[in-house]
């Protein structure tokens, strides 16, 4: 059994071996091990060349990966958590979402961005934060978001491919769960969604933090005899709309789980693209849970209640399938 942690800090390991341009960089990502504990032994076994400490400047050292990337290096440049990359959100918008279009392909930005995203934690309204939708929303930037520790562990590699930048979510709430993890021959790739969980009633769209509350609420459902199909997207940007569209039409309801707030969200952008190409494959309407439109409280019993939880995913699916 691998942790997510784990797998994570195998995909960097793997990656730094087999290509010379890699590097990674983050505050506290060497000497500390990293924030979260991802890159711990990686400085002794790579050394400061290559896994390199930087100062409290998000916008110093994204930029610095995006000049780097740049001149062909192949950097990783880890931000703490997401509610940080907003001080580095010039770079990242302004110039490496932009410079292969604004070059006619002259110049590409090979660079991947981690970072730590949700809630769960009790890190508060400042570190809670779930920003995915507002990445993916963004032309030039590729989003994606790994669920289980297989993702964790192979993703960075294909990513680390892309022409363009990559974010990469990795949910707090997931770097203790354990799991089988593939090894780099069995990469499923970066393109397209994957059913976690067949079913035939109603289908369960999440991704990142949200898979394992909506496969433990298909657990749940089954006991009520009601088959849910769990869907996780795991590519936020392009979105896999085709994997989407094909679930609604064998199961002809959806609900969707998104730890993002309900307001231009993932979980909007999915009900959207259903309503629009599947209208009348659906029996029912489309239901979204999502995190409260609040500030992440600090409080454990407060958070629990914010965020989404099986209850509120199995009364969505109860309501959709009655």
């Amino acid at each position: 059994m691998t942790t997510y942690r784990e797998a994570v800090r195998e995909a960097l390991r793997e990656a730094l071996i087999r290509d010379d341009r890699v590097f990674l960089m983050g505050e506290d990502v060497g000497a500390y091990g990293g924030c979260f504990g991802v890159s711990r032994g990686l400085l002794e076994e790579f050394g400061p060349e290559r896994i390199r400490d930087t100062p409290l400047s998000e916008a110093g050292f994204v930029g610095a990966g995006i000049g780097a990337a740049l001149g062909g290096m192949r950097p990783i440049v880890e931000v703490m958590t997401a509610n940080f990359s907003l001080l580095a959100l010039d770079q990242i918008l302004n110039n490496a979402a932009t410079l292969r279009h604004m070059s006619g392909g002259q110049l590409g930005v090979p660079l991947v961005i981690r970072m730590a995203t949700g809630a769960g934690r009790q890190l508060a309204a400042q570190h809670s934060h779930s920003l995915e939708a507002f990445y993916a929303h963004i032309p030039g930037l590729r989003v994606l978001s790994a669920a289980t520790v297989e993702d964790a562990r192979t993703m960075l590699w294909p990513a680390l491919q892309d022409p363009d930048p990559v974010i990469i979510f990795e949910p707090i709430a997931l770097y203790n769960s354990e799991s089988d993890a593939a090894e780099p021959s069995a990469v499923p790739g970066i393109d397209a969604a994957a059913v976690r969980k067949p079913g035939v009633d109603v289908t369960i769209v999440a991704y990142g933090g949200t898979v394992p509350t909506a496969l433990a609420a298909a657990e749940r459902l089954a006991d009520a005899h009601i088959d849910a199909e769990v869907l996780d997207l795991r590519t936020l940007r392009p979105l896999d709309t085709a994997a989407v569209l094909d679930s609604v039409a064998r199961t002809h309801r959806l609900v969707v789980v998104d730890e993002g707030w309900p307001r231009v969200g993932i979980a909007a952008e999915v009900a959207a693209c259903v309503a629009e190409h599947a209208y009348f494959d659906l029996d029912a309407p489309v239901r979204r849970v999502c995190t409260a439109d609040v500030p992440i409280p600090y409080a454990r019993q407060l958070e629990e209640a914010a965020l989404p939880s099986v209850p509120a995913v199995v009364a969505a699916v109860e309501e959709v399938v009655a």
